[in-house]
């Protein structure tokens, strides 16, 4: 019978709170990134990248940190039908830092968490049928009642004949066995702990463990004895961790010296940080494992991805997707450094993408220039008389452009770009919605390219990941050389910055001198910007022939299939114009949509400065035009 899910995880769904800067002492550390955590949580989310189907059963709390978890998940595909909310518990935390390649202090703060109130009355028999795998891990037997919910959950999977997978997990801390601040202690002698393990394999199919964790299951601490003492409990296969040495696995009787056992070498890479490895190593042994692929290569897979989870920062969201592993796979011989690979790092970024946009409505309106240089010069406004009446605009049009998106069930599937200048209140607002919200980044309309601030690498650092950078850059075919090494050199930095701050960047391309625009300049440009290793998530262009069009999908079929796509920009065309160009445009293979602006919002404004319409009537006339432009995109997409 077809099963639902090829696994369950079962246990730990947490938060980690991780120190970003390098070398410091928790104590010091001042920045943090919050990520996934959770030993569960991160092998449900690292068998997702692989391209399992997976479902987590948990619990978390009924707060911020909570919803967090289960909003992560659910943008990685895994099924969360079966984590509840616990209202009287909070979502277990956990604080990282990386002091050296060798030391990475870790505090728990899981007393009485949410993962941890899971009881037996939790467990559904038939969710537990539905898989092919069930995975447990170690933490969750060190408390009698979410014990009892575990082996709750064994008896189904043995009745239904669910495969059972045991990550040992072993966190002495989490035993109660060390001082609270000892969170990587990995391993303190306990017959308690040992005998409670053991109750468990005869339940198992595979039992996965560190050196340290074969030696607690097994009550010692010469690993061939504690090997064999597991074997005295179970038949299941047996695959040993031993770090960067690689890795061993046994299917029937344990030899008597380790020599004797096959090695499975682990690759060669720098190490960053350690913690997390162990879950990227099971989501690699579990693809090869459900996939029936043989040892063998399921522990192929799971060194490497073990591998490169040590060279990054994080856990969940450093393990590989199942395109960037096999590529490592198969390149991993001429790779001398995987955290400085640059094929790696982009696969690395493009296909852990969240949100899939397949097509795209954005109203935009980050004019700052335009607006101000008309109210001086229609109104001889200053800057303390203008300003407020660009911040109130700005949310007009945002009310309109929710009206449309109401009234048209538009959510996933449009957006705006805006900028911060006049229009933070309109970020605010909209940031967590379901729509794409992008914000320049150029101080228009300056040649060569400038940024709004004199440090936008660390400024973006402030903005919600969520926002895509919009960079326009204005080049003409013909430009001289230095100027175009000048504005590329520039542009170059943004990108880096982009990948850093793991942003996605819009690349806006325009003529710096009107009526200058060549057929073909649309894809000279193009390739001048990938030679130079710029992969820009989206274009934004005005494309206005099908030569261009041609030019546009050639050099993205060459040089980047992983690209978003391209919006059409409006330039001030009228919406009978733009009409022309989404007939000409909008079936094209790499067509998303439109990012348009004064067509849809100028007349309204000018209309608005001088008092002529209300604020209801400018909502209303912004929201017509939006609403004509996305009709007008439809009736040929």
């Amino acid at each position: 019978m077809e099963k639902k899910f090829d696994i369950i995880s079962m246990g730990r769904a947490a938060v980690d709170i991780y120190a970003y800067e390098i070398g410091a002492r928790l104590e010091e550390a001042s920045g943090f990134s919050k990520y996934l955590g959770g030993s569960s949580g991160n092998i449900a989310y690292g068998c997702a990248r692989q391209g399992l189907k997976v479902s987590m059963l948990t619990r978390v709390g009924a707060d911020h940190m909570g919803r967090f978890v289960i909003e992560t998940f659910n943008k990685a595909g895994v099924d969360t039908s079966a984590i509840k909310e616990d209202a009287n518990r909070l979502t277990g935390l956990a604080f990282l830092g990386i002091k050296d390649n060798q030391n990475f202090p870790l505090l728990f703060y899981r007393k009485d968490c949410a993962d941890m109130g899971i009881r037996s009355e939790h467990i559904s028999e038939p969710y537990i049928a539905s898989t092919r795998v069930l995975i447990l891990t170690g933490t969750h037997f060190s408390k009698e009642k979410p014990r009892a919910a575990c082996f709750q959950a064994l008896k189904y999977a043995k009745k239904h004949n669910v495969k059972v997978v045991l990550d040992i997990d072993y966190r002495p801390v989490l035993w109660g066995l060390t001082k609270l601040d000892k969170g990587t202690t990995y391993f303190v002698s306990s017959e308690n702990v040992s005998t409670a393990l053991q109750e468990i394999f005869p339940y198992c199919d595979v039992i996965v463990g560190t050196e340290e964790e074969i030696h607690i299951g097994g009550n010692t601490t010469e690993t061939i004895a504690a090997l064999k003492t597991i074997r005295s409990h179970t038949q299941a296969t047996l695959v040993l961790k031993r770090g960067a040495k690689g890795s061993h696995v046994f299917t029937k009787e344990i030899p008597n010296n380790l020599s004797d056992a096959r090695l499975f070498e682990s690759f060669n890479v720098p190490v960053l940080n350690s913690i997390g490895a162990g879950d990227a190593f099971m989501s690699g042994l579990m693809r090869g494992y459900v996939n029936n692929e043989g040892w063998e290569q399921a522990l192929r897979y799971a060194n490497a991805a073990g591998a490169i989870v040590v060279s990054r920062h994080g856990c969940a969201p450093a393990i590989p997707t199942r395109i960037e592993l096999d590529d490592y796979l198969e390149r991993s011989a001429t790779i001398k450094r995987i955290d400085l690979d640059k094929r790696i790092n982009r696969l690395h970024r493009v296909t852990t993408r969240e949100h899939k946009w397949e097509q795209v409505t954005l109203l935009a309106f980050d004019h700052c220039h335009l607006l101000e240089q008309y109210l001086i010069k229609e109104y001889n406004m200053t800057p303390t008389e203008y300003t407020p009446l660009l911040k109130q605009l700005k949310f007009l049009i945002l009310k309109g452009f929710y009206e449309t998106t109401d009234s048209l069930a538009l959510a996933g599937r449009a957006g705006i770009l805006c900028d911060d200048k006049y229009g933070q209140d309109v970020l605010n607002d909209i940031t967590g919605k379901d729509f794409l919200i992008a914000r320049p980044s150029e101080k228009a309309p300056r040649v060569p390219l400038t940024f709004n601030y004199p440090n936008i690498g660390l400024e973006m650092s402030y903005w919600p990941k969520s926002h895509v950078i919009k960079c326009l850059i204005a080049i003409d075919g013909d430009d001289d050389e230095a100027l175009i090494t000048t504005q590329f050199n520039t542009l170059s930095q943004l990108y880096h910055d982009c990948s850093r701050t793991d942003h996605e960047l819009m690349l806006e391309w325009l003529p710096r001198t009107t009526g200058k625009k060549q057929p073909e300049t649309i894809g000279l440009i193009m390739e001048k910007t990938y030679n130079l290793g710029i992969y820009p998530d989206w274009w934004k262009l005005l494309i206005e022939s099908k030569a261009e069009w041609n030019a546009a999908t050639r050099k993205l079929e060459a040089y980047d299939p992983y690209c978003r796509g391209i919006v059409l920009l409006g330039a001030g065309n009228s919406i009978d114009q733009m009409t022309d160009l989404f007939k000409l445009g909008s079936k094209e293979k790499w067509a998303r949509g439109f990012a348009v602006g004064r067509t849809i919002f100028y007349d309204a404004a000018k209309a608005w400065f001088a008092k002529k319409i209300s604020d209801t009537e400018c909502i209303s006339l912004i929201s017509r035009n939006y609403a004509k432009l996305i009709q007008a995109w439809q009736q040929f997409d």
